[in-house]
């Protein structure tokens, strides 16, 4: 288990994570996205993410993870598997573990979501280590140790 780095080692505790906060009061600012952790264990992991327009994840495979997002507000493409996908306010996105996929807000508006994986794994730690990387590059170089491979870096409008 290792979602403990900076973050209490916890058991789900019952209750209601708010609207607006993380857990311990954290909000991590990746690739220029806000994601706000909202429950970790072992088996589980979710944030919220705002998603600003011309944002994006760039494509990348967890090994371990199955990962999903329910679209919250907005609407985002995705690759997933090397076809196009898009996905409007209300619909769950699957992508089971060892699928590539990419995550694009290239519709004009910002999006919200929230996403999770199961089993958590290090993403926690990985989130930690690249909250205020700017750079897809170096986000790419740090993530290969923390079970997560990101491919090559891509614009959203190269994906269309």
């Amino acid at each position: 288990m290792s979602y403990d780095s900076g973050l209490v080692k916890r058991k789900e505790t019952a209750g209601i994570s708010t609207k607006g906060h993380g857990i311990d009061g954290i909000h991590w600012n990746i690739l220029g996205q806000v994601y706000t952790p909202k429950s970790i264990t072992q088996s589980c992991f979710s944030w919220h993410a705002i998603l600003p327009v011309e944002s994006f994840v760039p494509p990348h495979i967890h090994s371990t993870q199955d990962e999903y997002i329910q679209v919250l507000t907005g609407e985002l493409d995705l690759l997933i598997d090397g076809k196009l996908h898009h996905a409007r306010t209300g619909d769950l996105v699957r992508m089971p573990m060892g699928i590539p996929h990419g995550i694009f807000n290239n519709t004009g508006a910002d999006a919200t979501a929230l996403f999770w994986v199961t089993p958590t794994g290090r993403l926690v730690d990985l989130f930690r280590k690249i909250h205020n990387v700017a750079h897809p590059g170096k986000v790419t170089e740090m993530s290969r140790e923390y079970e997560v491979e990101f491919l090559p870096p891509v614009r959203a409008a190269d994906q269309l």
